[in-house]
């Protein structure tokens, strides 16, 4: 028989995705046996869409704002059946869930997160800090987790579950997903209980709360969670208790989010009385490489004693092919929903503070570069005016020269002539034709024969011209080449891969092109915006190969290498979160599609994969040059690897 095709869900999980749903129902106040009903509706729905983790609010069971009743026998016996109603009617559920409930321990009532899987109750985490001010008076009613004596609780004389602090639930078909739990409060406090149950190994932290809704509350809650979640390099799943609890004095949103990292991967509506869900697939390998990269976490000693509670679960059913998170195809470019302006303010600051620092250092007098009417050039030129300006150096300190040579079109050196012009600029030109002839001359090489030796000659004489230049005048070259090339060596050793300060070193050419297009309607949009957009537009090329016949070009940069979008998807999934190929090139069909069809995406990473591990011997040589965003590739700091490596990084 042919072997099964694993579902979209399998595969989804195979890179180590776990989809995690954080739920908000609309309760029925003190009714367990209700609310035990609307919950197992919707814990099957989600299980059926792939959901490896249901988490619904604190003390969802009964309603939070029961206040005193907590206290009568009635409700706590009512509260019990349901969850037995509860774990039975989710018996068959591919997923854990967790439900909070008032639970009576050997005379103490406990705030507690029962934690259900494959039909039995896999554990209880009594809620730790109890808040007892303003609107809350939780120790009126329960007790605090370290007044616990047993680690265990019997349900019934066959039956029983632990129950603790120390509790951690691991998926066992997902590789590191280890779940843990605090409640509510437990995140507010000095130091929550999430932080000890991350360093003894959760991945993913949920919290069952029932926070009120008060103003400016709500991103106050958003930043705890995200930061908690960045603390931990942990996922954080809360759901928070809705609209249906009781409005005598104060009022539930039904708040609920997921985050990753510090990012949130997802929030729901608030003020509903409807329930609200809110889904997300957390990168659970991601995690786990950036705790074994930070020092600080790696080298923390876990401060508990856990008892690990493993569930396991059969293959999902689940159809559901899509992606649960954020999947930008430009992850270097910012969200269309970010502040633009303060955005890239933040990044020329970053490359022009830099600039001006080794300016001020080096007692310049001029500042050369060349300017050849394209991407990279055009953003050095730009951030060197800023940079200029912070060292409080004139202006006409700047030092541009244009180099026209075999393969340089009209359009260029007009955007190079005109952007001098435009911004005050002075500008040389220096045509390299004559001196690149006498060299083919000088070592025996026919200018016909258009190979790597006629290209390289000409990068390297541009940069002998420009290296020169500096020293005639006393000043520093200012390299051009950005991330992008430097990850797939996209440049000429000892040409245009040197200079005496790299301001783009941590520049991807995907953003390169988007601050150009954001000076040209911003702070250049007066004196040179039309130029700025049109060399935006202009295609990329290192114009080394002779025009054709109509003078047009015959050598364009992603003709031989690829799209520059795709190698930059492949560097960010590559170097920031250590992803291999198979997973690379999952989550390029998710974010081409409609693009660049599968077969393009294999051709072009295996490109990406080759190109990166002969290259590192140019990356280890480069000068210096700042560090922008979360990748970079200096060996000095974020990248170092053997120049001769001979393995396989696509494998």
């Amino acid at each position: 028989m042919p072997a099964r095709k694993p579902s979209a869900a399998e595969i989804r999980e195979s890179h180590g995705f776990v989809r995690v749903a954080a739920v908000s129902p609309e309760i029925v106040l003190g009714h367990p046996g209700k609310n035990a009903v609307i919950m197992a509706k919707e814990a099957l729905r989600l299980a059926d869409e792939g959901c490896r983790v249901i988490v619904f609010p604190e003390l969802s069971l009964t309603g939070y704002s029961c206040g005193d009743l907590f206290h009568t026998q009635t409700l706590r016996t009512q509260a019990m059946q349901a969850l037995a109603m509860l774990v039975d009617a989710t018996a068959d559920c591919d997923a854990l869930i967790v439900t909070g409930l008032p639970l009576l321990v050997e005379g103490r009532l406990y705030n507690v997160a029962a934690v259900l899987g494959g039909g039995e109750v896999l554990g209880f985490v009594p809620k730790t800090h109890l808040p007892n001010s303003a609107e809350f008076y939780e120790r009126r009613w329960f007790s605090p987790a370290h007044t616990l004596v047993e680690p265990e609780i019997g349900l019934t004389d066959q039956i029983s579950a632990p129950i603790g602090t120390n509790l951690l639930f691991q998926l066992s078909s997902i590789p590191g997903c280890v779940l843990g739990v605090e409640l509510c409060e437990d995140l507010w406090t000095v130091n929550p209980p999430s932080g000890p149950l991350a360093l003894a190994g959760a991945t993913l932290i949920v919290n069952p709360s029932a926070s009120t809704e008060l103003l400016g509350k709500a991103p106050y809650r958003r930043s705890l969670v995200s930061q908690q979640s960045a603390r931990c390099l942990a996922a954080y799943v809360y759901a928070g208790a809705g609209a249906g609890e009781s409005s005598t004095d104060v009022v539930y949103s039904g708040h609920c989010l997921i985050a990753e990292n510090g990012a949130i991967l997802g929030e729901s509506e608030r003020f509903s009385f409807d329930t609200q869900t809110v889904i997300a697939d957390v990168d659970v390998p991601n995690l786990l490489r950036e705790r074994m990269q930070s020092t600080c976490f790696r080298d923390e000693a876990p401060k508990l004693e856990t008892e690990i509670v493993t569930f396991h679960f059969d293959a999902t059913t689940s159809k559901d092919a899509s992606l649960r998170r954020p999947l930008t195809p430009h992850p270097f470019v910012p969200h269309a929903k970010a502040d633009r302006k303060a955005v890239c303010e933040e990044i020329f600051a970053i490359q022009s503070t830099a600039l001006a620092r080794r300016l001020r250092q080096t007692h310049s007098k001029t500042a050369v570069i060349g300017l050849s009417g394209g991407l990279d050039s055009t953003l050095a030129l730009l951030v060197m005016l800023d940079a200029v300006k912070r060292a409080k150096l004139p202006a006409c300190q700047i030092l541009a020269v244009t180099m026209p040579g075999f393969g340089t079109t009209k359009r260029t050196r007009g955007n190079a002539e005109k952007l001098a012009e435009s911004l005050g600029i002075e500008l040389r030109t220096i045509s390299i034709n004559d001196a690149v002839r006498q060299h083919f001359k000088d070592i025996g090489h026919a200018e016909s024969q258009h190979d790597a030796t006629y290209e390289n000659s000409q990068a390297r004489e541009r940069t002998q011209i420009l290296m020169d230049l500096a020293n005639k005048t006393g000043g520093i070259l200012v390299g051009t080449g950005d991330l992008s090339e430097a990850a797939l060596g996209w440049c000429t050793f000892n040409g245009d891969h040197m200079s005496m300060y790299h301001v783009n070193a941590g520049v991807p050419k995907t953003l390169v092109r988007y601050l150009i297009e954001w000076c040209a309607e911003g702070p250049f949009a007066a004196k040179a915006g039309d130029i700025l957009r049109d060399i935006a537009d202009t295609p990329i090329t290192p114009e080394l190969l002779p025009l054709n016949d109509d003078k047009t070009l015959k050598q364009k940069t992603e003709d031989t290498i690829g799209p520059y979008e795709l190698h930059d998807f492949f560097l960010f999934h590559f170097v920031r979160h250590g992803s291999d190929a198979a997973k690379i090139q999952w989550l390029a069909e998710i974010a081409f599609k409609g693009r660049h069809k599968p077969e393009v995406i294999a051709k072009w990473l295996a490109v990406f994969f080759k190109r990166f591990a002969q290259n590192q011997f140019k990356r280890s040589s480069m000068p210096d040059g700042p560090k922008v965003g979360t990748v970079a590739l200096s060996p000095r700091g974020d990248w170092r690897m053997p120049s001769d490596f001979s393995g396989d990084l696509g494998a």
